[in-house]
């Protein structure tokens, strides 16, 4: 069985060089240790944060540092990161469609996020233990 995520879950993208903690504030909420998050808590900048740095060439700001750089080395192709600036416009899915937090379904550790630059977050660690969920 899936564990409920909450605040402090540690998350991954594909594209990131770097983990990253989810955000939830508390307001609606209900508690396990920390605040519990559901299907919503996707918000760039309010929940999700900067993976470290992006490699993937659809993010227009890779690309140009791979421009630049390629340009500079005399046309020697040289991939080189950006900062990461998650742009997730959809909600996680799948999440759990039989447990509602804040009428939405809670966000369990087997959902995933899409970046619109074609990153897939994931959830490494749901921030807790005790809670399964479907």
């Amino acid at each position: 069985m899936a564990k409920q995520v909450c605040a402090d879950a540690m998350l991954q993208c594909s594209f990131g060089t770097a983990p990253s903690s989810l955000v939830v504030t508390p307001e609606k909420r209900v508690m396990t240790t920390t605040p519990a998050a559901n299907i919503m808590d996707h918000v760039p900048g309010k929940n999700i944060v900067t993976f470290g740095m992006c490699n993937t060439q659809s993010n227009p700001a890779v690309a140009a540092a791979t421009s630049a750089a390629t340009t500079a080395a005399l046309g020697v192709y040289t991939p080189t990161p950006a900062p990461c600036v998650p742009a997730t416009a959809s909600p996680w899915i799948p999440g759990a469609p039989t447990v509602l937090i804040a009428n939405q379904p809670a966000l369990n550790d087997t959902s995933t996020l899409n970046c619109i630059w074609g990153g897939v977050i994931t959830i490494k660690s749901p921030g807790q233990t005790s809670v399964d969920i479907p």
